[in-house]
């Protein structure tokens, strides 16, 4: 069970893949062939509406709803400045506004940047980039850049005068991580696979409808394989044929050194209960998330911001109370950082740990938090810790939450996680009766949900008292199939 290790389990319905390190659940993805994400095709489109005010585009690509399209994100001539001109001449590019480079019912070529969430729409780019195995090649720019991941100096100058003494004038490439070590035929090689692709984009672009797709991103598995599938990875292992042998094709061509660890699962329980994923994934839908001192921290999702809330619980420490928070809240960080890549949380993010009196405190749980996001994949900006213990901090978001692909508004409550109180639904009846009964000639037969029923069985006063004013027989039916806030009245 130890070492890293990637599941997938696959059928024609839906993909999940898991990632694990050391037998715990680090990362999860999921895809339905009809839910299929959109981070990562590329479009052509048409403006279909410039707003001045927010400096900003909604430009039509064939989706549900309309793309983003911001100005910081528009493809100019004077990109093409190079990094070693003086400051000023590079901070032109903050006066440009939208409504001098974009018209209504111009084409543009875009690339979705982020998933549409919610009721917004995907953000798209003109800053397209396509990513292989070992470079990322972005036809925008003219420049070779080397992963920051890449801490080795010399092993950096390898690889940028490998890339740099091959690629075409007019190309940029981003030399990704898993490059590190590898030979130049092999970089090479993903490099003219990139260049091939680009080209046939660009041919397509020319003569393809509007709005139409010009390239789809690979699907779920073989991007995770190119973009996770390394030599940190053991093994990663299918449990279905299918997707195995196409994966195993994919391997043998791209990164023929690693096909050995590709494996098709046999054992006797499903591959995500042998691993216990299942179990993970159902603890990462739920709001509280205990501590193993007793403590625990509780995650709200709303649409723009997520609050985390740690609490000491059961936890009461054996020494002073300021050590004991201390204590929670360091162990907190670990969990918190966790939850949020687990769950791929993102946007406005505030955490607010237990107060801790002492500014030494404070600072300790602030630096420990900083330590933890330094291997986040994902870009995080964090602000200070208050007095009250709340960290503010920002975490760059291109897909749905765990939570948002998983799980679906609650139809009783519609997200606000709340339904109205027994009393509170009795007393709108009670109002409704209030109408409603001068109108009957005998009797008035009410149907409610059990928990109304039992409520209204246990304290009569109210049937009592409208039975007494209008002289008329009140009969209480229960409905098991009523919402909880659902009456009629007949």
């Amino acid at each position: 069970m130890n070492g890293k290790k990637l599941l997938v389990n696959s059928n024609p319905f839906e993909t999940r893949i898991a990632l694990v390190s050391d037998g715990k659940l680090v990362e999860f993805f999921v895809e339905r062939p009809k839910d299929r994400g959109l981070t990562g095709n590329i479009y052509k489109g048409t403006v279909v509406r410039v707003l001045p005010g927010m400096q900003a585009a909604f430009v039509e690509v064939g989706l549900d709803r309309t793309a983003f399209l911001h100005v910081s994100d528009i493809k100019v001539e004077i990109d093409d400045q190079d990094d070693d001109k003086p400051r000023e001449a590079r901070e032109d590019r903050s006066q440009l506004r939208i409504q001098d480079i974009l018209k209504q019912g111009q084409l543009v070529t875009v690339q979705v940047a982020k998933e549409p969430i919610g009721t917004k729409g995907a953000r798209v780019t003109g800053y397209v980039s396509l990513a292989g195995r070992y470079l990322v090649l972005m036809p925008t720019y003219d420049r070779v850049a080397v992963s920051r991941r890449i801490q080795d100096d010399r092993e950096r100058k390898r690889l940028k005068k490998i890339v740099s003494a091959v690629r075409p004038e007019g190309y940029a490439f981003i030399i990704r991580t898993v490059c590190e070590g590898m030979p130049g035929d092999q970089i090479e090689a993903d490099m003219d696979y990139l260049v091939k692709l680009w080209k046939a984009i660009s041919s397509k672009a020319e003569s393809a409808p509007i709005p139409s797709l010009l390239f789809e991103e690979l699907d779920l598995t073989l991007r995770t394989v190119r973009d996770l599938f390394s030599d940190d990875i053991e093994k990663i292992i299918f449990d279905g044929k299918d997707e195995y042998e196409r994966v195993s094709a994919f391997v043998r061509e791209f990164m023929p050194n690693l096909s050995h660890k590709v494996e098709l699962y046999d054992g006797p329980d499903p591959l995500f209960d042998a691993y216990a994923i299942e179990i993970e994934v159902s603890n990462a839908l739920e709001k509280k998330v205990w501590l193993r001192s007793g403590g625990h921290i509780i995650t709200d999702q709303m649409e723009a911001l997520t609050a985390i809330d740690v609490n000491t619980g059961k936890y009461v420490g054996k020494k002073n109370s300021e050590e004991t928070v201390l204590k929670t809240n360091l162990e907190a960080v670990k969990e918190v950082v966790y939850q949020l890549k687990l769950r791929n949380i993102g946007g406005i993010i505030v955490i607010d740990f237990i107060d801790m009196e002492k500014q030494s405190n404070r600072t300790r749980v602030y630096n420990a938090l900083k330590d933890e996001l330094k291997d986040d994949k994902a870009r995080t900006n964090i602000l200070k810790i208050s007095e009250l213990g709340v960290v503010e901090m920002t975490r760059k978001r291109t897909r749905e939450s765990l939570t948002q692909s998983l799980c679906e508004p609650c139809p009783y409550c519609e997200g606000s996680g709340l339904i109205k109180g027994v009393t509170t639904v009795i007393m709108e009846i009670y109002r409704e009766l209030l109408t409603e009964l001068p109108k009957k000639r005998r009797k008035a037969v009410v149907y409610v949900h059990p928990d109304i029923a039992e409520k209204l069985r246990e304290d009569t006063a109210i049937v009592d008292s409208l039975q007494q004013s209008f002289r008329k027989k009140l009969v209480i039916k229960e409905v098991e199939t009523f919402h909880h806030e659902q009456f009629e009245i007949l």
